[in-house]
């Protein structure tokens, strides 16, 4: 989903997360900036964002998220409203999951279609009434889902309103998130994966999710700027017992490649499709017409010709970029990769031709160097809790 950082190298293990640099340009600050300084944050500048890669270390902060309970700070992500009559029906054509079956309080996790079969951004929907719903898109994609919600909605009677500079957005992430939950806010706790509920919160109206993006169960609080700072102190305040830790980008970067969740712009786009990104759960292809639907059907039935798949690596630590090879043979590029802190070796993953078998012998080229690698199935990892099965 999210994308993550702009080149960050860990002085410990060598991991480094790769985004854009928006240079000559000033920064973007969201509303918990001075908490992040307080907390002792080093921030870094993430696609014209000012965020903390870190706070006491990558690999620390890894390793509570999967152990107990980590906060984050997601401000950067955009909340897209969508209202009216043919809410519901507009969705499903833009979307290729079922989002036209979603009731009050339910979500999803989707891919946005391109008529060439790739994809504008992956999002999770949440159904608020039968009439109104809200996207939630990555933080460099804001404006591009915005102007393409609009772009395809001639033929219907919705309102598309892009509240992202008028909300903020923190994620606690972990099993021991549970616990916190039942202090903050237990209404949550009666829902299941991608559930929402809508609830004010000191004095004003926010938004609570269940869904993360680490492989652990997590919620999101969604709240106006004004009040996200109080919220994340109160966090912090009820996290005490848990030993909640702030996380920056790093963490929620290692977290979710375990999980073989996709980082857009790195292993999807415009250019890759779903079923290419070994994603093909998303698409349904029974619910009636969407956006691509027809280039969709054709790649399901005469198949593919590169699929997104992982490697792994006892020795080395990969990047994205770095090339695959099998007996001298260019496999592919990385579009991920970095080094896992559960698993104790690096990971990487990348569009490679679709016949490979897990536990094939491949190489990475490091550093000019062939380096001994295999394929893995993905994800990686299986953490507490999984919401959705690769294809």
């Amino acid at each position: 989903m999210d994308a993550y950082i702009t080149a960050y190298k860990s002085q410990k293990r060598g991991i480094i997360l790769l985004g854009g640099f928006m240079e000559g340009l000033s920064l973007r600050k969201t509303h918990l900036n001075e908490i992040h300084k307080k907390y002792g944050g080093k921030l870094v500048d993430f696609h014209g964002w000012e965020l903390p890669v870190q706070f006491e270390g990558i690999i620390k902060e890894h390793i509570t998220v999967r152990n107990g309970v980590g906060l984050f700070d997601v401000s950067h992500m955009g909340q897209i409203f969508v209202s009216g009559k043919d809410a519901r029906r507009f969705l499903d054509w833009v979307n290729t999951n079922n989002v036209f079956k979603l009731k009050k309080g339910e979500g999803c996790y989707s891919h946005l279609p391109n008529e060439r079969g790739g994809v504008v951004d992956d999002v999770i929907n949440f159904c608020l009434d039968d009439e109104r719903f809200l996207v939630i898109v990555n933080a460099t994609t804001t404006e591009k889902d915005y102007n393409w919600f609009w772009k395809n909605s001639k033929n219907f009677n919705v309102k598309i309103e892009n509240k992202s500079n008028e909300y903020s957005m923190i994620a606690i992430q972990g099993p021991k998130s549970i616990e916190v939950m039942k202090k903050f806010f237990p209404e949550i706790l009666k829902y299941p994966r991608f559930g929402i509920v809508e609830a004010d919160i000191m004095g004003k109206h926010c938004f609570v999710s269940r869904t993360g993006y680490t492989g652990e169960d997590g919620f999101e609080v969604t709240a106006p700027n004004e009040i996200i700072v109080d919220i994340w102190e109160k966090f912090m305040e009820l996290g005490k017992p848990y030993e909640i830790k702030p996380c920056g980008l790093g963490a929620r970067d290692s977290l979710r490649l375990e999980s073989g969740y996709l980082l857009y712009g790195n292993d999807i786009d415009d250019e890759h499709s779903s079923y290419e990104a070994n994603y093909g759960w998303v698409v349904k292809l029974n619910k009636g017409d969407f956006i691509g639907k027809e280039y969709l059907e054709k790649q399901k039935k005469e198949g593919i010709k590169q699929k997104l798949t992982g490697i792994v690596m006892e020795n080395g630590v990969p990047r994205q970029g770095y090339k695959v090879f099998k007996n001298n043979v260019l496999l592919g590029t990385l579009t991920s990769a970095t080094y896992s802190p559960s698993l104790k070796k690096s990971i990487g993953m990348g569009y490679m031709p679709p016949d490979l078998k897990i536990g094939d012998e491949v190489e990475v080229e490091i550093r000019g160097n062939k380096m001994k690698a295999k394929i893995s199935e993905i994800p990686f990892y299986k953490g507490g809790v999984f919401f959705f099965k690769l294809s």
